[in-house]
């Protein structure tokens, strides 16, 4: 694995709406700082919004871990939300598109799945949820000499 720059992982706090504002500027500047394009960096912050609003809708609140990843071809990030809240009943169903258990789209699980590389929840009824999240940098390779 070779070493990061950018390896300092970074907790912020989920617990209000400028929160979720504090974490859609973070998630979107260490993409930035990473390489993403602008269509990979909304499609995170995207993703990174929807998951922030259920830790706080629906968790009750927690935080967010900010990861860089430098271990592979290209970098990436991970972002990991937390909850203490009421978990998570049928996860089967929550991750169908259009079910919610709010007043939304019911997109936003689903949603946030399609718009990143690796996806994982892990949700115990009475424990809270914990939501992990991969999106890869794509490295766009350089033109070749003579090319237009």
């Amino acid at each position: 694995m070779r070493a990061s720059r950018h390896a300092a992982p970074t907790s912020l706090p989920i617990g209000s709406d400028a929160d979720l504002a504090w974490v859609r500027q973070q998630v979107r500047q260490t993409a930035a700082e990473l390489g993403f394009g602008l269509v990979q960096q909304t499609k995170l912050v995207t993703a990174a919004s929807e998951l922030a609003r259920n830790t706080l809708v629906h968790g009750g609140g927690g935080h967010v871990e900010i990861t860089p990843l430098d271990t592979g071809p290209s970098p990436g990030l991970r972002l990991t939300f937390v909850d203490a809240g009421p978990g998570i009943r049928d996860l089967d169903q929550a991750m169908t598109d259009g079910y919610t258990s709010g007043g939304g789209l019911g997109l936003g699980l689903s949603g946030a799945k399609r718009l990143v590389h690796e996806f994982d929840v892990d949700s115990r009824p009475g424990e809270g949820t914990t939501v992990t999240v991969t999106a890869w940098a794509t490295v766009v390779p350089p033109a070749r000499p003579g090319s237009r």
